[in-house]
């Protein structure tokens, strides 16, 4: 899982109520060691900060399976449903749930962005 922490994503400013560092510590807790969390410079999707990407496994992408980008991701709720999508096989394993389908976002390179 990648989690965007530049200038939007992760910013008190644009976001007062989340605490970002929990957020993150929460979600290495969660699912390391079986899952590597990393955190990225900008992924330029601003207009949907917190931005997460989630990635495939290697069998799951050697089959074609595809990150998934999510937006907005500034809820517990939300981070306990993603982290709960990964540990049941996330992209190209299990389906996205209804719940999450909500925060999908489009990546950025898939735009032309």
């Amino acid at each position: 899982m990648t989690v965007c922490r530049d200038c939007c994503c992760g910013s008190r400013t644009k976001h007062p109520t989340v605490d970002h560092d929990a957020q993150l510590d929460g979600l290495r807790a969660a699912l390391e060691p079986d899952h590597r969390v990393r955190t990225s410079l900008c992924l330029d999707v601003c207009a949907q900060s917190n931005v997460m990407v989630v990635h495939p496994g290697p069998a799951a992408r050697r089959r074609g399976a595809r990150p998934v980008w999510f937006g907005l991701v500034a809820d517990d709720a939300v981070v306990a449903d993603l982290v709960a999508w990964v540990r049941a096989g996330g992209p190209g394993v299990a389906a996205v749930p209804a719940v999450l389908e909500l925060s999908v976002i489009t990546s950025p390179v898939l735009t032309g962005r």
